[in-house]
Formats: structure tokens, sequence, C-alpha cells
């Protein structure tokens, strides 16, 4: 089987193709870097994303917050569910670690609120 990605990892977006044979990545090709094949194979065999969103503070206002680390795909809406129950307390600096370990990463704050 063969799938077919864009590369996300830098600015050049190579056109990557993967071969798969029983769910293993045999080959890829396509990509001009190392960093492109690492993210083909992630991609065919366990798809990860950093979060971004925001969290409401206790005032009402929102704080932009992203996972440290990515995490499984397949956890995304779950982790969005815990982000949006979770209230920050005031005040807010950039790298504040918000919530402690959503499926292996943190939340942490990328903006500083008053």
């Amino acid at each position: 089987m063969k799938k077919c990605f864009t590369c996300i990892v830098c600015p050049l977006g190579c056109d990557l193709e993967v071969t798969l044979e029983n769910d293993k990545v045999v080959s890829v090709t396509g990509n001009t870097c190392p960093r492109g094949k690492v993210y083909a194979e992630t991609e065919c065999t366990s798809p990860t994303r950093t979060i971004t969103s925001t969290i409401k503070c206790e005032d009402g206002s929102l704080v932009c917050v992203k996972t440290d680390r990515p995490i499984a795909k397949d956890k995304i809406f779950e982790c969005m569910k815990i982000i949006n129950a979770k209230k920050a307390c005031l005040p807010i600096n950039i790298g504040d670690v918000i919530i402690e370990d959503v499926f292996g990463a943190n939340i942490v704050a990328t903006s500083n609120a008053k």
C-alpha cells in the first residue's frame, strides 16, 4: 500500500510517498531532508499533534496555551475537553504550566495575563 503526504516539518513542503507492508513502513521517498522521513514514518505509525488553544481565566479573560510536546492524534478531543474544563489563576506568564500531564504533555501558557 502507498500513502502520499505533504511534509509539514519545514517550509519546503516535500511531496512524500510512503510504502507500507503489513502496516509497517518499508520506504519513504520524496523527502529532501531526514526530518521528512521521520515525519512520514510517524504519521503512518503513530501520528501526533501539538495542540494550541485558549484557557479561560478566573476573571473571564482568555490566555493562549499549547502542549509542550505533541500528543497522540486520537487524544485531541479528550485533551480539548480537559483544557475547556480548566480555569486558570492569574497572573500567568509565558511558559507557566497551566495543566500538568495531559497524555504525556503539559499545557503551558504562550501569552501573559494579569
